[in-house]
């Protein structure tokens, strides 16, 4: 698991007009983009209090339309077309990748892939470091779009829960390489009070057999292909996931489990299906193309 903070603290401080350093101990420096995402957080949250705070958030909460069924639209698409519910990602930038679309238009390409066929819609709203906005979640939304919206958030606080639901969020997600399960749970029952859907990923067979002990209520889970050392992706942590006791358990209960990562092709999306996912998440694949709707028809074959 992640360190949720630096272990010697911040490596600069403000001091009134003038700034000061401290020396950073090789163990406060982040061993992961991941982790060092997750160290950013805690100033990021703390500036979006100062601006707007949880009580102003309940406010929107209590105005929004009511939240649409994330996980019942992707068993719908798979009954109905015997492929994994597409989850498509509104995704500008990756800190691996760097920019992935120039012509980046958060409503146009949510349009094209509603077009194309994707059942659900995933949005990037971290803004440091892949270029997203909790902004993009209400522009989707307001310009009609009406696939069930994911908030692809890094979310350590219920604050950001509030803040997803207010701003036109359906479901969110929550990693379990950066939760202990005390969290997990406490934000899990977070989310339901807002009406919030929830996938729980996993990257490790040790974390899902960890998450597995949660009460999951109407959650679903996730399996991330991507190494959070070096960003590698492997397709076939997926397989190796869902081949071992807690993989087995998850159909036992009939969980929903969605393949994410590393599927760029029809043979990918069969190849998660086998395994035993019944959705599937795909950003890169999709929003780098020039035709956005044509992409999702081709993953999915059909067209």
């Amino acid at each position: 698991m992640i360190r949720r903070r630096p272990p010697e603290g911040k490596a600069r401080q403000p001091c009134g007009i003038v700034g000061f350093e401290v020396p950073m101990a090789e163990t406060s420096k982040a061993r992961n983009i991941l982790e060092e995402i997750v160290w950013f957080k805690a100033e990021e949250i703390a500036d979006m209090r100062n601006r707007q705070s949880i009580q102003q958030l309940s406010i929107l909460v209590g105005r929004a339309p009511p939240p649409r069924d994330f996980i019942g639209a992707l068993r719908a698409a798979m009954q109905r077309m015997g492929k994994p519910g597409l989850i498509a990602e509104v995704k500008k930038a990756s800190p691996s990748r760097g920019v992935l679309q120039p012509d980046f238009d958060a409503v146009r390409i949510a349009q094209a892939y509603e077009a194309g066929g994707a059942a659900c819609l995933s949005v990037l709203t971290d803004a440091r470091y892949f270029q997203g906005s909790f902004q993009f979640l209400a522009d989707i939304r307001a310009a009609g779009v009406a696939c069930p919206l994911l908030a692809k958030e890094f979310i350590v606080e219920a604050y950001q829960l509030f803040k997803a639901r207010a701003m036109g969020a359906d479901a969110a997600l929550l990693i379990a390489a950066v939760l202990p399960n005390t969290d997990l749970a406490y934000l899990l029952k977070s989310a339901a009070k807002l009406g919030l859907q929830i996938i729980v990923e996993v990257h490790t067979i040790a974390e899902l057999e960890r998450v597995l002990r949660l009460d999951l209520g109407n959650a679903m889970l996730g399996i991330n292909n991507r190494n959070l050392e070096d960003f590698t992706v492997d397709l076939g942590n997926t397989r190796t996931i869902m081949e071992s006791a807690a993989g087995k358990e998850v159909l036992q209960r009939g969980l929903l489990m969605a393949g994410e990562s590393g599927i760029f092709a029809p043979v990918d999306v069969d190849f998660v299906q086998k395994a035993g996912c019944g959705a599937i998440l795909v950003g890169e694949s999709l929003v780098k193309t020039g035709d956005p709707a044509a992409a999702v028809r081709q993953l999915l074959s059909l067209s």
